[in-house]
Order: C-alpha cells, then structure tokens, then sequence
C-alpha cells in the first residue's frame, strides 16, 4: 500500500523474486512530486544492494555528489565549511530530484503492478486457523489479509506492507498508539534555475535564528541544461487545530517577514521560484514503534518510522527497509517468520535513525516542544 519510494523498490524487488504484487496507490498515478533529496551514502548503498538492472545508474545519473556542507549564520557569515570526503570507488551521497528517483524505480514496474485511485478504509486479517491434530502433517497457517478500498473496490492476498507514509492507514491499524508529533515549524521547499548560488555540490545550511533556518543545495543541470537549486525554509509556528486553516496555510507563499530574516541573496533566490515550483508542509515525526510487523502485515518508510530530516534519514531508511523484507521473504522462509526477521533486523535501526534525528531537531533551538497532532 502505497507507491512512494520504499513501495515502488519493495514491489520491484517482489515482483522479480516471482511474487505476484499490487502496489495499490491512492492517487491515479505514482506522485513524482516534490523538490530535492539528500540522499546520503547509505541510501545510495540501498540502490546499489537491490542489484536491479540500471537503477543504480540511472540514480547516479540523475545526480550530483556532495562536495561540501557549509554552515553559516543568517547574515550570511560562515560557521564551518567541511568537504565530503569519499574514499577511491565508494559510492557517494548524492543531491537529486525526487521525481529523478521515483521515476527510476516506477521504470522497473511490470504493467499492470501499479493500481491507481485505490484508497484503503481498512483492513483485516484472519486469525491463524486452530492447531492441526497430532496425527496430521500440515502446519498451522495464517490466513489472508482483507482490504477495503474506497470505491467499494476489496483485495486479498497472502502480505500487506504499508508503504503509505507519514499519514498512513495502514500503521494506526497495526498499533493504535501511532501519532503525529508536530515539530514546530511551517516548511517550504523549491526549486529554481540558478547557477551562481551553490553549484559542483555544495549544500548549505543557515543555522536557526529569529525562529527560521534554512539551507539551499546544488540540484545539476535540467532536461535543458540549466543549473537548479534547491531550498527549504523553516519556519517556527503552533500548528492551528482546524485542518481546513492548515490547508490554507500550506497554500501561502512564504511570508515576506520570514524572508526579511535571511540574507538578501538568499531571500532573492526564494522570491525568483515559480510558485508552481515550490510545495509547503507542516513538520511532524512519530514516536518509535515497538513493532514493525503484525502476523502478515508489516511497515516499511515514514509509515513505520516517520522522523525529521535533520539526518537526511527518511529516504534512506524506507529504501533500506525494502531491501531487508524482500531479502527475508527470498529466503524461503515461512511468510510470517520473514516478516519477523525483517523486524528484528530493521527495528533497532530505525529506532536509532528516530532518536538521533529528534535529538538534533531539538538541538537546533526550537522554541518549544513538539505538540501532539493526532493522525
């Protein structure tokens, strides 16, 4: 259940092992939405492990090695500059479009894998059948998963993964304790064509001050040619409790008081972004999960451990989730015992993916502690 980055690596990898899959996405399509990805070496690791034909280096490709991480104050001032050392043949951390990866893992799709405007209300499964009796040779198996989808629609099968993300429905399902913490911060990200700010693969990062940060990195060269550049802004803000304001909210341009806190070349490279170019939204994270897995359903990505990109850990993580299932699920083993090894394997990483991210989120002089939105 959904078609982000995790899913679609998740279904390819099924798929090739010889599974049958549907990778069941709310929207008509795959979502190529979205800015620029600091995907860091272990992320990239987690392309290369998944050895399917080309997507390494179409990744690759699409993208530009990180050369430097600056840090500097909101006047502009440097902090600290630190190149990003590699050593010779190891693969590097990478900027890139967003849609450049999506795009790279929907290619590998079998037709007809990817079903589109299917949106779950629910889901069940089976109670494991009663013990056989002594005499008989069949192990005890778990019976199915059922969902319901929106439009009537129902779908079985032997596995459900739940790859739909921070606002998942797959995850309050499978542990009711799931909820959204706000992090504190009304966030916007763009894209704009500009080849003088940070270029050759530098990222840069506006350290927090007067209740913003930000930070801006080198996105390579367009379909045309022409340099791109990334940037977020970060902005401190309570979250209003009715969703219809937080909608509206999510559809202004950033205040010109945030960008008055900036330097004035930062704050020009903001204002000179298309506004179809750029996408709001809140900040949230959730608390470590005590399980990934319950009998034959499990989470994978920010279904299963949604955090703040301080790290630059969600991707990565996701990525790295899919390759461990589908290498327990190729092992032979029971379905419902891979599911098992998956978790014990992935759980205490992620859970130290989560803790070091909110750590340095609250590192960054937020004014006041995360706030409980509920899923």
């Amino acid at each position: 259940m959904g078609a982000g980055s995790a899913g679609l690596l998740l279904a390819a990898l099924l798929q090739r092992q010889g599974h049958r899959v549907s990778l069941l996405e709310r929207a008509p399509r795959v979502r190529t939405d979205g800015c620029g990805i600091l995907l860091v070496k272990s992320g990239v690791e987690a392309v290369a492990a998944a050895e399917l034909p080309g997507l390494l280096e179409r990744v690759l490709a699409a993208g530009v090695p990180v050369s430097r991480f600056v840090v500097r104050n909101l006047r502009g001032d440097l902090i600290e500059s630190s190149p990003a050392a590699r050593e010779p043949g190891e693969l590097p951390s990478l900027l890139v479009p967003r849609r450049a990866i999506l795009e790279a893992l929907a290619a590998q799709l079998e037709p007809g894998v990817l079903v589109g405007d299917a949106e779950l209300l629910s889901w069940r499964q089976e109670a494991p059948p009663a013990a056989a009796p002594a005499a008989s040779c069949e192990p005890a198996k778990e019976g199915p998963v059922q969902l319901v989808l929106a439009d009537g629609g129902r779908w079985q099968g032997d596995l459900l993964v739940g790859a739909d993300g921070l606002f998942s429905k797959v995850a309050p399902l499978l542990d009711p304790r799931r909820h959204l913490n706000y992090l504190g911060d009304r966030v916007w990200r763009g894209v704009v064509r500009d080849g003088t700010f940070c270029r050759d693969g530098e990222f840069f990062v506006y350290a927090r001050g007067r209740g913003v940060y930000a930070n801006v990195f080198d996105l390579g060269l367009d379909a045309a040619g022409q340099p791109l550049t990334h940037w977020g802004l970060f902005q401190e803000e309570p979250l209003p409790a009715d969703r219809q304001e937080q909608r509206r909210l999510l559809g202004e341009a950033v205040p010109e008081a945030a960008l008055a806190k900036l330097p004035a070349d930062l704050a020009a490279l903001m204002r000179a972004t298309p506004p179809q170019d750029v996408v709001a939204n809140w900040s949230f994270d959730i608390d470590p999960l005590p399980h990934l897995v319950d009998g034959r359903v499990a989470l994978v990505g920010d279904a299963a451990h949604a955090m703040s990109s301080s790290q630059a850990r969600g991707m990565t993580a996701g990525l790295e989730d899919a390759v461990s299932l589908a290498r327990h699920l190729a092992s032979g083993a029971d379905p419902g015992a891979a599911l098992a090894a998956y978790e014990a394997e992935r759980l205490p990483v992620v859970h130290g993916y989560q803790q070091r991210s909110r750590s340095v989120s609250e590192r960054t002089g937020r004014r006041r502690p995360p706030q409980v939105q509920k899923a």
